[in-house]
């Protein structure tokens, strides 16, 4: 949960700060995956954060659409990485997030 918290919060500062750039059109796709990642995350979190008789196909579904979301994320932005701390910030952060997901994926198999 902690992962995929921290991972929308990086994720929004990322769209933002690529907002602000000098060229943004070239970052669209980056802000956009941004944002989905960053809204993926949270509401994983959320479901997550939920101890109470867990609907275990459900929180499954949303670690795997989680996964997806930051590894499409981190692979975006770590081809913006080398001009924009950002971007290589925000790629590690979803790949810590990818990884936690996978493996309380494969914990629950």
């Amino acid at each position: 949960m902690e992962a995929c918290l921290e991972c929308a919060q990086t994720c929004t500062a990322c769209a933002d700060a690529c907002l602000g750039e000098e060229h943004v059109a070239d970052l669209r796709a980056c802000i956009r995956l941004d944002a989905d990642c960053a809204d993926v995350c949270a509401a994983t979190a959320a479901v997550l954060s939920r101890q109470t008789d867990p609907d275990l196909k459900l929180v499954a579904a949303l670690l795997e659409a989680c996964a997806t979301a930051c590894g499409q994320c981190a692979e975006e932005c770590e081809q913006h990485a080398g001009m924009h701390e950002h971007c290589r910030v925000c790629a590690q952060a979803c790949r810590r997030c990818e990884a936690a997901c996978r493996a309380l994926l494969a914990s629950m198999a």
